[in-house]
């Protein structure tokens, strides 16, 4: 427990300076490029991830298993194998993308430079395995300087100095420069933890053999991004590039809360394979119960701090940018419901791969179809074209629900343990964190983000500490975590 403490209040930290970070690229992307511009960037990175998280292979979090199981190889060696899968996948995907780039523009492409994002393929899943090998050391560390340091300020920066040098191109240029940059930022430690592979050399057959073993894991994280960028890949099909544009903005800030998650991702493994090669399953129930708490507690404070106020946030990228409110409060929403699955994931990719990768697809699927139901239903029915964004969303809600039920209660059944992260404390917190986010829109919009968003947070936080936190859950904001780490 200790160690999921520290592992995540220092990615909490990351998701902070993330925070801070992307909110320069929206306001850049929004007021400089404008939401067409932004729509077809979104519609052509929605592609360019998929393919990106498809050539991880499971890997991410697969690592943290093939690491604490093979006693008879060098951990430099074991990295390295996952390392040429991940080549080979790149290379494949990065191919194939140049060949056929007709994906990745439904709606046409920005400038003569957009054909280089196929190329970020390869170091973004070279990346993700180098920040799964530091997270095995529980250098949590490594990822932060990557994911939300490096990465979201080099995608800032570049995009708004290249608007005056190539300002066709200049968000496609600004993401491949912040993938390569995220990718030596990740190098380095990983290099440092585990040394060059001497002696080691390239095997077919051990790659393959890791190739099949990973797919399940695969194909459950594919679809875990899957849906959160289904919803964006469909809603390019039916409407305008403006449109599309506006609904990446809200993604990028209804997911912040959803970062949090992935602030106990790279700590979460680690554990929980630690507990299974003891066969404590009762830990891994607490484990799981626990962060889900944790996790579920500072999205729905997060939620509650840019929903309320969510007009003068969507303000701040531009005024076409407002009309995006009503999905930015659905997706929100959806993050909160859907931190149950994403942490009983976290547990089921190991003991009952095939099972979560059922309800994986299962998930999606139903999501696909709800969205395409919801696009043809405006469309027969000539419901107003701005209610396409928050229906999609609502797909997204719905669908996340069912994924959160259905992986709890699956995980309850094989750890013979409840799984839950719900306490009553939660609403007893959101209710005057709300009242107080309600008062506060009757203020101009400046003092509304500037004065409301810091007194929803307080009001929430004090609640949630002094009524819904126990002994155990003070732990995540100890600095002195000696006898913890001892007890572990």
């Amino acid at each position: 427990m200790a160690a999921l403490a520290r592992g995540g209040r220092t990615n909490f930290f990351g998701f902070l300076i993330r925070l801070a970070a992307r909110i320069p690229f929206l306001f850049i992307a929004g007021r400089m490029y404008g939401d067409d511009m932004l729509g077809r960037f979104a519609a052509a990175v929605v592609v360019i991830e998929l393919a990106s998280q498809v050539a991880v292979l499971g890997q991410k979090r697969g690592l943290a298993q093939q690491l604490s199981e093979a006693e008879d190889r060098p951990p430099a060696h074991i990295v390295a194998d996952a390392m040429t899968l991940s080549l080979i996948t790149s290379l494949a995907f990065t191919a194939l993308l140049l060949l056929f780039p007709e994906p990745m523009f439904p709606n046409g492409r920005n400038g003569e430079w957009s054909w280089l994002l196929p190329l970020t393929i390869l170091p973004f899943a070279l990346t993700e395995v180098a920040l799964a090998a530091c997270a095995y050391r529980y250098d949590i560390g490594a990822t932060v300087r990557s994911r939300a340091v490096v990465e979201p300020w080099a995608i800032s920066i570049a995009a708004g100095a290249l608007f005056y040098v190539v300002p066709d191109s200049g968000l496609e240029l600004a993401y491949v420069i912040s993938i390569v940059a995220a990718s030596v930022a990740a190098f380095m430690p990983a290099i440092r933890h585990y040394g060059l592979p001497r002696g080691w050399s390239p095997h077919p057959a051990r790659v393959f053999d890791l190739a099949v073993r990973n797919l399940p894991l695969a194909g459950a994280d594919a679809i875990e991004w899957g849906t959160r960028k289904l919803d964006l890949a469909i809603l390019a099909q039916f409407a305008t590039p403006g449109q599309v544009g506006v609904y990446y903005a809200v993604q990028q800030v209804a997911t912040l809360p959803q970062k949090l998650k992935t602030s106990f991702d790279p700590i979460l493994g680690p554990v929980i394979t630690a507990a299974l090669k003891v066969g404590d399953r009762s830990a891994i129930a607490r484990q799981v119960c626990q962060v889900g708490f944790w996790i579920v507690a500072m999205q729905a404070g997060v939620a509650l701090a840019l929903a309320i106020p969510g007009e003068a946030v969507m303000g701040l990228l531009g005024p076409d940018f407002v009309s995006g409110t009503g999905a930015l409060s659905i997706l929100l929403v959806a993050e909160v419901v859907a931190a149950l699955a994403v942490v009983s994931e976290s547990a089921l990719i190991y003991i009952a791969r095939m099972r979560n990768l059922v309800i994986s697809v299962v998930t999606i699927a139903f999501q696909a179809a709800l969205t395409i139901a919801f696009m043809v239903a405006i469309t027969e029915y000539d419901l107003p074209e701005h209610w396409r964004a928050p229906a999609a969303a609502l797909a997204l809600a719905i669908s996340l629900a069912g994924a959160s039920i259905a992986k709890s209660v699956l995980l309850g059944r094989i750890l013979g343990e409840s799984v839950n992260n719900f306490r009553l404390g939660l609403i007893l917190a959101a209710i005057p964190a709300g009242l107080v986010g309600w008062a506060a829109t009757f203020v101009p919009e400046w003092l509304e983000l500037i004065v409301g968003i810091p007194a929803i947070l307080l009001t929430y936080g004090a609640i949630i500490w002094f009524v819904a936190f126990r002994e155990e859950d003070r732990v995540l904001f100890r600095r002195n975590l000696a006898q913890e780490e001892a007890e572990v």
